[in-house]
């Protein structure tokens, strides 16, 4: 994604709801302290760097899976991955983007 990709992907509220309609999986990618500091309820902790060692298990699921952290960076790596092994993924950013719509 170029400098002006970023731009385009602003607005996820669409997106983000579509997916929880469809049943999707948040699966949070930060870190375990991250995490403790708070996260969507119901979501799935992987840190990011343990991802291609738990493809399998987000596989498992059979759900589409908003991928959330601080910034919506490590999310997109972790979306490019998954993408990249067959599971329907969107990066969801920042993990608040989609707790406004689970809480």
């Amino acid at each position: 994604m170029g400098l002006f990709g970023i731009f385009s992907e602003k607005d996820k509220s669409g997106e983000i709801k579509e997916y929880l309609e469809k049943g999707a999986v948040v699966l949070d990618v930060r870190t375990q302290e991250e995490w403790d500091e708070g996260h969507v309820e119901g979501a799935e902790h992987i840190v990011l760097n343990e991802i291609p060692a738990e493809v399998e298990k987000v596989k498992s699921w059979a759900k589409p899976v908003i991928a959330v952290c601080r910034s919506g960076a490590r999310s997109g790596q972790a979306t490019k991955f998954l993408s990249q092994n067959g599971i329907d993924v969107i990066n969801g950013g920042p993990w608040q983007n989609v707790d406004q719509y689970v809480s």
